[in-house]
């Protein structure tokens, strides 16, 4: 199972207004992680763009970050992609399934901005964008990891 996180609006609230709130919501989604360990994580948050993979892996726990293997592709790099689903973060990624070699892989994408997927998805788990990963969007992911991993 791969996981696509995006970070702002989900392991913090966005708007973030204050450095304690940065991250605030990702132990909660650690321990999750720690339930679930063949899950592999795809980080698909536009912070990727302003930082590398060794250093988005720092503000992870460790057992966590080695999980942590790849990034999606920008939207702009797929544009073929984009240009026929038209929903960017969903495209990208596809994007990065089709490039793995993974386009048949089970996935789950955690993110707060539902309008960036297509309609009805059920590999998406929304948080409420104020609040981040919460307990209802905990058992979502849950849920959705129990059911995959039987």
């Amino acid at each position: 199972m791969i996981l696509f996180l995006d970070f702002d609006g989900v392991l913090h609230p966005e708007p973030c207004y204050d450095d304690g709130q940065l991250f605030s919501r990702l132990p909660r989604l650690e321990n999750v992680l720690r339930d679930f360990p063949a899950v592999q994580v795809v980080i698909s948050s536009t912070w990727r763009d302003k930082y590398s993979l060794s250093e988005l892996r720092t503000f992870f726990s460790v057992d966590i970050a080695v999980r942590i293997i790849d990034v999606t592709p920008a939207w702009q790099d797929i544009p073929e992609i984009v240009d026929t689903m038209g929903y960017q973060r969903h495209a990208e990624i596809e994007g990065w399934l089709r490039r793995s070699g993974k386009p048949w892989f089970p996935w789950l994408a955690i993110d707060d901005k539902s309008y960036l997927f297509r309609p009805f998805l059920k590999n998406l788990i929304k948080t409420n964008s104020l609040i981040g990963f919460d307990e209802e969007a905990e058992n979502r992911l849950r849920q959705s990891l129990s059911f995959t991993s039987k």
